[in-house]
C-alpha cells in the first residue's frame, strides 16, 4: 500500500507512533455539573475564515489531521500510571503543577503505603507529606487526597464515582480532572482540553475561542463523538512531543501539509528533528509502566525517583 505524503513524512519524525486514551470528558457539563450551553457552529465558521476556507473543508482537514496523527501515534495512553480509578484521580489531583513523570516517580510510594480510600483516609497528613513532597504543594496537595479519600469512603462506598457531577464534589478535583477520570477509567467519550490541546487547536485554527469550555463545543461540533477521546490523545501527545509552545519542531511535523500555521517554529529537517521530545527522539517517555503497544514501538520506560 503507498503511503500518503503526510504519512511519509511521519516516518521522519521518529519511529515510534502513537493512539489515544488521555484526559477526556463531557461536552455538556461544567465543573459545577450545570449544563453548559453549546457554541454555535459561528466559532468553527469564524476559525475557517481566517483559513479562506468553508465549515465543510474545515471539517475534512481537521479529521485528516485526527487520522495522519492516529497513524503516528497509535499507541497514545494516558501518561500516568494507574492501575485502577482510585489511583487515577489521586495521581492526577497529583499532576498540577508539575510534569506526569514526577508524579509517576512518586505514586508508587504512596500507594504501596495507602493501596486504598480507607488507608488513605485514614493516614497521618505528615507522612503522606514527605512522600509527596517531591511532586511539589506538597502540602496542598496532601490535603487534597486525603480530603478526597475521607470523601470516597463517607459519601460513595469507598468508589470513585463515574459521573461528572459527582467528580467535582472530591476536594482537589475539578472539570479537568473530573473529565480524565472519566474518559480514561470509565470510557466516557469527551474532549480534555489542557495547554496542550488549546495551543494546538488554535494553531490550527480549528477554532478562534479561548475558554475550554468554548473550546470543547468547537471542536467537538468537527469530529463524532465516539472519536473524542482518542482526537485528546493525539492532540495532547503531539503537543508534548512535537509541536511545542516555543520551539515547534515543523521541519519533522508528519502534518506540515495540513497546517495553517507552519513556520512558526524550526522548519530546517535536521534542526527540527533535535526539538523532538521523549520516544520520538530517542528518550524515555513519563510513564514508569507504559502500556505494552508503546514498548513494541520502541518507547522506553521512565526511569525510578532517584535513578541516575
Amino acid at each position: 500500500m503507498s503511503k500518503s505524503p503526510v504519512r511519509a513524512q511521519a516516518e521522519g519524525a521518529g519511529r515510534v507512533v502513537a493512539r489515544g486514551d488521555s484526559a477526556v470528558g463531557e461536552q455538556d457539563s461544567d465543573g459545577s455539573g450545570k449544563k453548559v450551553k453549546s457554541v454555535k457552529k459561528d466559532s468553527a465558521k469564524t476559525a475557517g475564515a481566517k483559513t479562506g476556507e468553508s465549515h465543510t473543508a474545515l471539517v475534512r482537514r481537521a479529521r485528516r489531521i485526527n487520522r495522519e496523527l492516529a497513524e503516528v501515534y497509535p499507541y497514545a495512553h494516558p501518561e500516568l500510571d494507574f492501575e485502577n480509578p482510585f489511583q487515577l484521580v489521586v495521581a492526577t489531583v497529583l499532576s498540577a503543577q508539575t510534569t506526569d513523570l514526577r508524579v509517576n516517580q512518586t505514586t508508587p510510594a504512596l500507594f504501596a503505603k495507602y493501596p486504598t480510600p480507607e488507608d488513605l483516609a485514614a493516614a497521618d497528613p505528615a507522612e503522606v507529606e514527605e512522600i509527596l513532597r517531591p511532586c511539589g504543594f506538597f502540602r496542598a496537595k496532601t490535603r487534597s487526597v486525603i480530603g478526597l479519600s475521607k470523601a470516597l469512603v463517607e459519601d460513595f462506598g469507598g468508589e470513585v464515582p463515574g459521573k461528572l457531577e459527582d467528580l467535582v464534589k472530591l476536594p482537589g478535583v475539578g472539570r479537568k480532572t473530573a473529565f480524565v477520570v472519566l474518559g480514561n477509567a470509565f470510557g466516557r467519550p469527551g474532549i480534555t482540553v489542557d495547554t496542550h490541546f488549546q495551543r494546538l487547536v488554535r494553531r490550527w485554527k480549528w477554532t478562534e475561542e479561548t475558554e475550554p469550555e468554548k473550546i470543547e463545543a468547537a471542536v467537538g461540533e468537527l469530529f463524532p463523538k465516539k472519536d473524542w477521546t482518542d482526537l485528546s490523545h493525539h492532540v495532547i501527545w503531539h503537543g508534548r512531543r512535537i509541536c511545542h509552545a516555543r520551539k515547534p519542531a515543523c521541519g519533522a511535523c508528519p502534518i506540515a501539509p495540513l497546517c495553517p500555521s507552519y513556520g512558526e517554529g524550526e522548519t530546517d529537517p535536521d534542526k527540527a528533528r533535535k526539538l523532538l521530545k521523549y520516544e520520538k527522539g530517542g528518550f524515555p517517555g513519563q510513564r514508569l509502566n507504559p502500556p505494552q503497544s508503546y514498548l513494541d514501538a520502541g518507547g522506553i520506560p521512565a526511569p525510578p525517583l532517584g535513578a541516575g
